[in-house]
């Protein structure tokens, strides 16, 4: 599931539990559209608990959605991952290295606030 947090128009901030349906995916692309549309820089804070996995329905349709967007990388800017398995931490930061245009920091639940203001730009 993810669950769409309050936060200003050029930051995307989700919470991610349970499983992801390809509904959540769709809705997640659709809110980072809409931002990019808006902003020439577009941030990401993404607080995941308990993710039990990723639906594989509509998965296809949804990758072909997403492609286009990793030719436009340079327009992501700060990326917070907040998560509570260390396995989640280990991949973000597998992405963070291969990403390098991004400002990509990873952080345990209890640094969440840090995490925010990070993505935010106030600290």
């Amino acid at each position: 599931m993810i669950e769409f947090l309050d936060s200003e128009s050029d930051v995307i901030a989700v919470r991610v539990s349970h499983e992801v349906t390809g509904a959540d995916l769709q809705a997640a692309t659709d809110h980072l559209e809409q931002a990019m549309r808006l902003h020439g820089t577009v941030h990401v804070f993404a607080e995941c608990h308990s993710l039990d996995g990723i639906q594989l329905t509509g998965l296809g349709a949804h990758i072909q959605r997403v492609l286009p967007l990793l030719g436009q990388l340079n327009r992501f800017g700060r990326v917070a991952i907040v998560a509570d398995e260390a396995w989640i931490r280990g991949a973000a930061r597998v992405e963070s290295a291969l990403l390098p245009h991004v400002t990509y920091r990873v952080f345990k639940p209890e640094d969440r606030e840090e995490a925010l203001r990070f993505v935010e730009g106030r600290g």
